[in-house]
């Protein structure tokens, strides 16, 4: 790979990371101004023009989003920013907004021009404290120095911005439930249509962006459109539906590696590399079994798949759901897949927010059954039950509202067909990975 420098990570390293003097210092807010200058149709066409895809985990093109809005509309329409990150492994938000603050915000002013949004809403993940506390300081700063509030820099265009902290659940991850949070409600999702960029938060159009789609928006406009497009992949000419896998991406690497980490790279870096290279390796001399490649929802890659690139097709070639957040997990060769699915489906039994039935039943008796499983009671049949179970599940077979069900089934359906034969070795011998004493305490 090319010799690549980091541009979204550029300054976290430095010790005023977090000040409006040292980001100003850096070139900061050069992109707001020359946006601003911009006509708004400009910049949206500038973002759509430069391949942006969502990195929150659907990867749909960014420009596309924010050209749904309804022409011409009175307002208001709002932003809100989805920087919940509950996604298992993912942590490249939490870096951007606790070590560059003012890198978020100029892209969320450049993104409110763009859509002609005087509103804006940080829909914060509650666990994050100090990321509160950094941009809650950053945001201070920026009503302070004129970066924020009325008459922004001399311009005439007033925009205000808002943190708002969430209550830990994963589903608000998924846009319209984070909306429904947003107004106070309980955060169950909406029936689509109407999207959000036509009917968002108090039923007004809205754009939902994650963190670091929005700092990618400051560097696209401070950089260019070519730029942007120098890194990364290219559509594949034999594939009509790939678009491009554009810009830079932060990968986060952890699990069973020496060096659990963030790292930048350009789109397409491989499983593999990200171990190895940047990962320090899989601990204790072991190898890989299995790596998610992009949170738990995005399924498994297998050891002989470690060289899949990772940017927004690779991941599907290989039966993952997508590239999904890009956060890494490697999972080594004396770890049972038994236990590592169980840990998934739990995981989704406990989100899953139950307005839907397939998916409030479905997450929790795959949880049981695997339960079962790991006391050393399965049964061969409870392999194609767990099937059955998963392939009954999600948007995708149209049974459910959100595609929080897809991302709890597909691990079923990417575990059991590719790591099958474990599974059975395991019933068949009748293992168990909970101690009676485990039971006990259980119990009480």
């Amino acid at each position: 790979m090319p010799e690549f420098h980091p541009v979204l990570l550029a300054r976290i390293d430095k010790p005023d990371s977090t000040s409006l003097a040292g980001y100003q210092a850096d070139g900061g807010y050069a992109a707001l101004k020359k946006a601003l200058a911009m006509s708004a149709d400009d910049v949206q066409k500038m973002v759509k023009d430069s391949g942006l895809r969502g990195r929150g985990g659907a990867g749909f093109s960014a420009g596309a989003k924010w050209s749904f809005l309804p022409k011409n509309h009175l307002g208001p329409i709002y932003l809100a920013v989805n920087a919940d990150e509950s996604e298992p492994g993912t942590f490249n938000n939490r870096i951007l907004m606790e070590e560059d603050p003012h890198q978020l915000l100029e892209g969320i002013a450049i993104t409110c021009h763009a859509i002609r949004s005087h509103t804006a809403y940080i829909y914060l993940r509650y666990e994050y404290g100090r990321s509160y506390r950094v941009l809650d300081a950053a945001i201070r700063e920026c009503y302070a120095s004129g970066i924020l509030g009325k008459n922004i820099l001399g311009t005439g265009f007033n925009l205000d911005v808002y943190l708002h902290r969430g209550a830990g659940a994963y589903i608000c991850g998924e846009e319209t439930g984070l909306i429904e949070s947003l107004e106070g409600k309980r955060a169950w999702p909406r029936i689509k249509p109407p999207y959000p960029a036509i009917e968002g938060l108090f039923r007004r159009p809205t754009i939902v962006n994650n963190v670091e789609t929005l700092c990618c928006v400051t560097h696209i406009i401070q950089r260019g459109v070519e730029w942007f497009k120098s890194i990364g992949v290219p559509p594949d000419p034999n594939n009509k539906r790939d678009v491009g896998s554009y810009g830079p991406k932060l990968y986060c690497i952890s699990g069973h590696v020496n060096k659990p980490c963030c790292v930048e790279l350009p789109l397409g870096v491989t499983a593999r590399e990200l171990i190895d290279t940047h990962g320090g390796g899989v601990w204790k001399g072991r190898k890989a079994k299995a790596v998610v490649p992009g949170g738990i929802s995005m399924g498994f890659l297998s050891a002989s798949e470690l060289d899949t690139p990772l940017d927004f097709e690779g991941p599907g070639r290989a039966g993952c759901l997508g590239l999904g957040t890009a956060a890494v997990v490697v999972i080594d060769d004396h770890t049972s897949m038994v236990d590592v699915l169980y840990n998934c489906c739990r995981f989704m039994a406990h989100e899953s927010c139950g307005q839907c039935t397939p998916c409030r039943e479905g997450t929790d008796w795959s949880t049981r059954i695997l339960d079962r499983i790991r006391h050393g009671k399965g049964r061969l049949e409870d392999i194609d039950l767990l099937l059955e179970v998963a392939n009954s599940m999600g948007i995708i077979p149209g049974t459910t509202i959100c595609g929080l069900a897809d991302g709890a089934a597909w691990p079923v359906k990417n575990a059991l067909t590719k790591f099958r034969g474990e599974f059975e070795e395991y019933i068949r011998a009748g293992r168990r990975s909970v101690k009676p004493a485990d039971e006990l305490m259980a119990a009480h």
